[in-house]
């Protein structure tokens, strides 16, 4: 299941799970569309393991800047409330599940 973060959501959120996946977005990116499909597989696939987290940049402004995120879409992954690890652009279900399972 993806959840969508708010500027004051996303604390609680990274706090509340011990590993999170954040899909930084916007509706007007094309790859973030285009990433959409596998992100959501990924939320269905990981659902009570891993939070996914949706994050439209145009909607959470202070999240972005938070994070380092400077492109998009930006995948960040956060083990016990840290960054562990991201990956830019529109990349493979393989990548993203090989990047969650190392965290797991």
């Amino acid at each position: 299941m993806e959840i969508t973060a708010t500027n004051e959501n996303l604390a609680g959120l990274i706090s509340g799970n011990s590993v999170v996946m954040i899909d930084f977005w916007a509706t007007w990116c094309g790859p973030c569309r285009a990433l959409a499909p596998t992100v959501e597989a990924i939320a269905n696939e990981y659902d009570g393991r891993v939070a996914v987290v949706k994050c439209n940049v145009d909607e959470c402004e202070d999240a972005p800047a938070e994070y380092g995120v400077r492109n998009i879409p930006t995948l960040v992954f956060i083990k016990n409330g840290a960054v562990a690890d991201r990956l830019v652009g529109n990349v493979t279900k393989a990548e993203i599940s090989a990047k969650l399972d190392s965290l797991l």
